[in-house]
């Protein structure tokens, strides 16, 4: 049963549902093991995460499910605005307030992250050398990469428009209007940060009512300069990298060169899915049971002799 949560960051409420594990199956000497989750690109804690999280509960793991700044049920604005660093700085304040959750062993925290968040997760393990172990799926790894994804499956034509989108956005903010929107998803050949067919089908699937389809258009200048396979170097944990074969956003290449560079922290498991397939039906069962089979083995408890 989810709990409504709420913690800050950087002086502003961010909404969060904490979700006890419905066992001790985990459980060690100082209380149970918690996977953080955020969404990806645009989205919210109400649209497909839950699938996962009830999964977890039954395994004995507790979740925290956070909503960004400006998203969701989160304070902030201007909203629906892609931060890439106000979002890291969130992970780093749900991390905070996960491990003084009553019951939960704050040595044994999991950072779990999908599309833009599966980026994230893998920066924000780097920079915190506590994290336990992180779940990375379908990622975004490297920005260029996946602009240079964007041209092959659509044309340079859409990534200009989404410039010069973006560019105008931009251009308001500097002078105090309101930001200029463009959807986060619809079908190939339309205006949209991401294409992908049957796009509005798909995400009325998993979607939940807090997701608005559409974010300020600066974030499309912003794609290239996220880097987060730059931080691999870093890592000090396990990390399981899952991707889509089929995926027409996130380049499967660049998130097997992660899982590569990650050395022997770095699991890859593959799936003939799309991007969207992994938050509902048999591609999020599929790659549900691999994270299963994952943090059993990376949370298993010390016990006390």
């Amino acid at each position: 049963m989810k709990r409504d949560l709420s913690f800050v960051s950087h002086g502003v409420r961010c909404a969060a549902w904490h979700l006890p594990a419905e066992n001790e199956a985990l459980a060690g000497p100082h209380g149970r093991p918690c996977v953080v989750m955020a969404h990806g690109f645009g989205g919210t804690r109400d649209s497909g995460l839950l699938n996962y999280a009830e999964g977890f509960a039954e395994a004995g793991i507790d979740t925290f499910i956070f909503d960004y700044r400006g998203f969701g049920d989160s304070d902030g604005t201007p909203r629906q605005d892609v931060s890439v660093r106000r979002q890291r700085q969130d992970y780093h304040a749900a991390l905070a307030a996960a491990r003084r959750l009553p019951g939960v062993d704050p040595h044994r925290i999991v950072l779990w992250g999908v599309s833009y968040a599966g980026g994230h997760a893998l920066v924000v393990a780097a920079q915190d050398t506590r994290v336990t172990a992180v779940v990375s799926l379908t990622p975004v790894t490297d920005g260029l990469a996946s602009l240079a994804h964007v041209v092959r499956h659509a044309g340079v034509g859409r990534l200009l428009r989404l410039a010069g989108h973006g560019m105008w956005d931009t251009a308001r903010a500097l002078t105090g209007r309101s930001p200029h929107h463009v959807p986060v998803v619809a079908e190939p050949g339309t205006l949209a940060m991401m294409g992908v067919p049957d796009a509005q089908e798909i995400c009325s699937s998993f979607a939940g009512p807090t997701f608005r389809n559409e974010v300020c258009a600066r974030a499309a200048l912003k794609v290239g300069l996220n880097r987060p396979s730059a931080f691999l170097g870093r890592l000090a944990c396990p990390i399981l990298v899952q991707i889509g074969t089929k995926d027409r956003i996130a380049p499967a290449g660049a998130a097997r060169r992660a899982a590569r560079e990650a050395g022997r922290w770095g699991e890859l498991r593959e799936y003939p899915v799309d991007h969207l397939d992994v938050y509902a039906g048999p591609g999020q069962q599929r790659a549900l049971a691999d994270q299963l089979a994952f943090l059993s083995r990376v949370l298993k408890p010390t016990r006390s002799p």
